[in-house]
């Protein structure tokens, strides 16, 4: 199961993220918030930080319930997850699920919005033979949720990786291995019955670190200029992704399940990997999530499933230095742990910014000011500010009570003064006075306006 460092750029690099995702049309695109490692900042503090950058779906990997009270209220929608570990109870007794429904879930509910719960994650990759587990478990969760009139508010499902399949080249040939047959079948008819999605953790990644000779990088970052046709369908690819998606598509119909949905839990791109890893780098794993959010966003779907809804969530919030393996493993994140962005990612699908030559091209020359904007509410406003006081590094003290920025004492003012000292700290760029799209650039002196 997949997971930069170099570039140590202010996250606001990170610009204007997920503005989009608040819409109910299209596909979404979340953000995957594993805590493999010992040096994360706290749930409320990525509760502050993912508001921040108004991200709208998160999925975390357990039912941590500091991390359900951190965002109860924000309105981010959340897919928790019952790790492997948990499988036996959960599919033995109907009396352990409600348990864990009554103690850890509906307290912190709709208050923390759960919208999926994932049983079990990637089972076939288990070095334990769990998979006969998963749906016994998943049918334990459905009737516990209905027992709490929630099961058409909350969806369950599991999460696979691409070795379901047993061929997935062509994309027209798609098909499951037989060795999960036993599995896969019953799992397929409770999506199918239930409208839940198919999830799967794709990684195009990984396909081209264990076989350059046959896949090239530009076709794995979603950059090649020729395309691949599928000799069977005559349907032409420009990228491993989608390829991988109709992959899937196929082998459920080849199955007769032509309902189900499919919802990439896992994607993403390493930024940094041991020394013969070369295609971990920040610009390959800025280029790769680029190209991917403006290519889900914009609702292209694949050539099987031309303008098909694809939500996708990408791995992952944060570098997790206690995952094990190769050092790629450990460099997934979009962030540090101390919140500073490892490279510039644009979530509006836009080109990404540079941080580093814009500031050389504005420059903090005093001619421009970061403001609060009039139309941001009191809770983003208030969050910002918080964000601004503390991971941001700006010196609040002028703006407490009997200090000389004190008055007058409104939010707007206050985070007015905590934007702009950032926005003039940070080079006074464009991105710099982002603030999840509550910080406004102007060129008039606010303290000067009448």
């Amino acid at each position: 199961m997949g997971h930069r460092a170099g570039f140590n750029l202010i996250f606001y690099g990170f610009s204007l993220l997920l503005m989009f995702l608040g819409h109910c049309q299209g596909s979404n695109v979340g953000i995957c918030y594993g805590r493999n490692a010992d040096d994360l900042p706290t749930p409320n503090k990525v509760a502050q930080l993912v508001q921040l950058h108004n991200i709208k779906y998160l999925r975390i990997y357990d039912s941590n319930i500091q991390v359900l009270k951190a965002f109860a209220n924000t309105g981010v929608e959340l897919m928790i997850g019952i790790p492997n570990s948990d499988l036996l109870p959960f599919a033995q007794f109907q009396s352990n699920v409600d348990t864990w429904l009554r103690n850890s879930i509906l307290p912190y509910y709709p208050a923390a919005k759960i919208t999926y719960i994932t049983v079990g994650a990637e089972v076939t990759e288990s070095p334990h033979n769990v998979s006969a587990l998963v749906v016994p478990a998943m049918n334990n969760v459905l009737t516990g949720l209905k027992k709490a009139g929630l099961h058409k508010k909350i969806k369950v499902s599991s999460t696979h990786s691409l070795g379901v399949l047993s061929r997935s080249f062509p994309p027209s040939a798609g098909a499951f291995s037989s060795d999960f047959a036993f599995f896969l079948k019953p799992l397929l008819e409770f999506l199918a019955e239930n409208q839940s999605p198919f999830m799967i953790n794709i990684y195009p990644y990984y396909a081209y670190r264990e076989s350059p000779s046959n896949v090239s990088l530009d076709y794995a970052l979603f950059e090649s200029s020729s395309e691949v046709i599928d000799p069977n369908t005559g349907l032409l690819y420009t990228n491993m992704f989608d390829a991988q998606i109709d992959a899937l598509y196929f082998a459920l119909m080849a199955l007769n399940f032509r309902t189900i949905r499919v919802m990439v839990t896992e994607t993403g791109w390493p930024s940094k990997g041991s020394p013969k890893e070369t295609a971990a780098t920040p610009d390959n794993a800025q280029t790769y999530n680029t190209n991917l959010i403006r290519h889900v966003i914009n609702n292209t779907g694949t050539p099987a499933r031309p303008g098909e809804e694809l939500d996708v969530y990408i791995f992952s919030l944060f570098n997790e230095n206690r995952k094990p393996g190769l050092d790629s493993e450990r460099n997934w994140g979009l962030f540090y742990p101390d919140q500073t962005s490892v490279y510039n990612l644009d979530f509006t699908g836009r080109s990404a910014v540079d941080m580093t030559s814009q500031a050389n091209m504005t420059g903090s020359n005093g001619t421009d000011w970061c403001i609060a904007s009039s139309k941001a509410t009191d809770m983003d406003l208030q969050n910002a500010l918080d964000w601004a006081c503390s991971s941001g590094n700006v010196d609040c003290t002028a703006i407490q009570p009997s200090q000389p920025c004190f008055e007058p004492d409104t939010l707007v003012s206050h985070a007015s003064y905590a934007f702009n000292s950032y926005f003039q700290q940070n080079g006074a760029t464009d991105v710099a006075c982002g603030f999840g799209g509550n910080g406004v650039k102007v060129s008039q002196d606010p303290s000067k306006s009448k």
